[in-house]
């Protein structure tokens, strides 16, 4: 369903642990996730999050890791 070619418009999405992801900007964002401002083309939106999600732990284990 989601092909790495296709030319659908997506948005970047981020849960409550700052974890990202993409969502088709026509289907609306499921619960516990929120845009973050960023649409585009599928590999346009994985780059941005290539580009700020630095740190892959979950919000709450970087917190309880003191970083």
């Amino acid at each position: 369903m989601f092909e790495d070619d296709d030319d659908r418009e997506y948005t970047v999405v981020m849960n409550h642990e700052e974890q990202y992801s993409i969502w088709p900007t026509r289907r609306a964002v499921p619960a516990g996730w929120n845009e973050v401002g960023k649409t585009g083309k599928k590999a346009d939106c994985l780059a941005y999050i290539e580009e700020v999600w630095t740190d892959m732990r979950p919000k709450s284990l970087r917190e309880r890791m003191g970083g």
